[in-house]
């Protein structure tokens, strides 16, 4: 394995780490925008886990004539959407079909495509030709097009909204995967081991993903946010997740014509998905930052 050393910044500063997670722990808890946006996606994710306990009304109990309740209305923090439903409560549950929608995804793409691109990389030849024409088949496509053509051609509903994610995410990750081995196999440590008479296995479980696993979920990491407003963007458009649950997209959709009546309650979606996938861009950022430590 390559032994990895600290840059001269961080090792000589009094009280830094001496292994690499523990500095790249250690960079991450003084990055101050990393920090809030970090902090600002456990609070929304502990608010969608707990919606159950803390939402005040049931999200999809209504009432004609509360319909298009102003912010501050009595029992209505948030007001309420055009079925006269609690807003609050409404994006609360909301929360948590978005970020289900948005981070599962990335999670089976990382872990699909690190396989696929370890596998490619290392392997080269007719196996690495055949798994990145293909991948590249997919990735010629625009993510927004792929996305609706392949939602459009399952049907709406959250099972064929992660699927339809899920394939777009897979060659971005296969890509990337497939690049970072293909310069790790060719290091003198990868060599002796395969002199060593180390087996396939071994070399891809113990030398090539120890090493690719980093660059692989930076990435993977930067792609949550474009998840999120993908699945939203599917909701909108009547592919994504099916009325009467409650979706930040949908409820952009289903306030689109509310807009005229009370502007601010129709924007309210629409600021938690920005919050929700600008924290996302800057958890992802702070971690590409602090796993750039040389070797």
């Amino acid at each position: 394995m390559a032994v990895l050393t600290l840059p001269h910044d961080t090792a000589a500063l009094p009280g830094a780490p001496a292994s690499y997670w523990r500095t790249v722990g250690w960079r991450l808890s003084r990055d101050p925008a990393t920090l809030i946006a970090g902090g600002l996606l456990v609070l929304i994710a502990l608010s969608a886990i707990l919606a159950p306990w803390i939402a005040p009304h049931d999200p999809n109990t209504g009432s004609i004539r509360s319909r298009l309740a102003p912010i501050g209305a009595p029992s209505h923090p948030l007001g309420t959407d055009e079925q006269g439903r609690d807003m609050l409560s409404r994006l609360l549950y909301g929360g948590r079909m978005t970020l289900v929608a948005g981070i599962t995804p990335v999670v089976v793409g990382f872990l699909v495509g690190t396989v696929l691109g370890v596998i490619a990389g290392y392997a080269g030849g007719v196996v690495s030709t055949v798994v990145m024409r293909t991948m590249d088949i997919f990735y010629a496509f625009p993510a927004v097009l792929l996305a609706i053509a392949i939602s459009g051609a399952l049907g709406p509903g959250l099972p064929n909204t992660l699927i339809a994610l899920s394939i777009v995410f897979i060659p971005r990750v296969v890509r990337v995967a497939e690049s970072a081995t293909v310069q790790v196999k060719g290091l003198e440590y990868v060599a002796a081991a395969r002199a060593s008479g180390a087996g396939v296995p071994q070399i891809l479980r113990y030398h090539l993903l120890a090493n690719v696993l980093g660059p692989v979920l930076v990435f993977s990491s930067t792609q949550v946010s474009l998840s999120i407003i993908l699945a939203a963007g599917l909701s909108f458009l009547g592919l994504g997740i099916t009325p009467p649950a409650a979706e930040w997209g949908l409820m952009l959709n289903t306030l689109r014509q509310s807009i005229y009546v009370n502007a601010w309650v129709p924007a309210l979606p629409g600021i938690a998905i920005f919050l929700t996938s600008m924290a996302f861009n800057l958890v992802s950022d702070g971690l590409r930052d602090a796993m750039e430590i040389r070797t």
